[in-house]
C-alpha cells in the first residue's frame, strides 16, 4: 500500500511543476530563466513552452502537413536546385567561351600588329595577303571583338 500513496504523493506534486518560464538580464548583461521571477528584476519576457505540454492545440507554424504536399514541396525545391544547377553550368559554360573568344581575339592582334603576313583563300583556293587597307580592316573587327569580349 506505500508504493500507492507515495506514487499518488509524486503525481499531485507533478501537476504543480508544470509553471510559466520567465527570462530576465540582470545588471552584468547575463541571461537568466526561472519559474520564479526576483523581486528586484522589473522586466521580464515569458518564454513558450516547448514542451508541448499543456497546449489545447499545436500551434499553426508546427502543424502537420499531408504526405502528399511534403512530396510536393520536396519535388518542388529539387526542380528549383536542378534549374540553379543549369543556370549556373550555363553561366560558366558561356564565361569560358567568352575567355577563350578572348584570348584568340588578342592573338589576332598581336600577329596583325606584328606585321605578319596574313592571307585568305579564294573561291577559287588560291592563297590571297592582305593589303595595307585590309589589315587595318582586318585589326580594327579584331579590337571590336576584344572589347566585347575581354573585361
Amino acid at each position: 500500500m506505500k508504493p500507492y500513496v507515495v506514487f499518488a504523493a509524486l503525481s499531485l506534486l507533478a501537476l504543480t511543476a508544470h509553471a510559466d518560464l520567465h527570462k530576465w538580464v540582470d545588471a552584468e548583461g547575463k541571461v537568466h530563466y526561472s519559474d520564479i521571477v526576483p523581486p528586484e528584476v522589473s522586466k521580464t519576457e515569458t518564454v513558450s513552452n516547448v514542451s508541448g505540454k499543456g497546449q489545447a492545440q499545436a500551434p499553426v507554424q508546427y502543424s502537420t502537413k499531408s504526405y502528399a504536399e511534403r512530396d510536393a514541396e520536396l519535388r518542388k525545391s529539387r526542380e528549383e536546385r536542378t534549374e540553379t544547377a543549369e543556370k549556373k553550368a550555363q553561366k560558366d559554360a558561356d564565361a569560358e567561351a567568352r575567355k577563350r573568344n578572348c584570348l584568340a581575339a588578342q592573338q589576332n592582334l598581336r600577329a596583325l600588329e606584328e606585321g605578319a603576313r596574313i592571307f585568305n583563300y579564294d573561291a577559287n583556293g588560291e592563297r590571297v595577303y592582305l593589303d595595307d587597307a585590309g589589315r587595318e580592316q582586318r585589326m580594327a573587327e579584331v579590337r571590336k571583338n576584344i572589347s566585347a569580349n575581354c573585361d
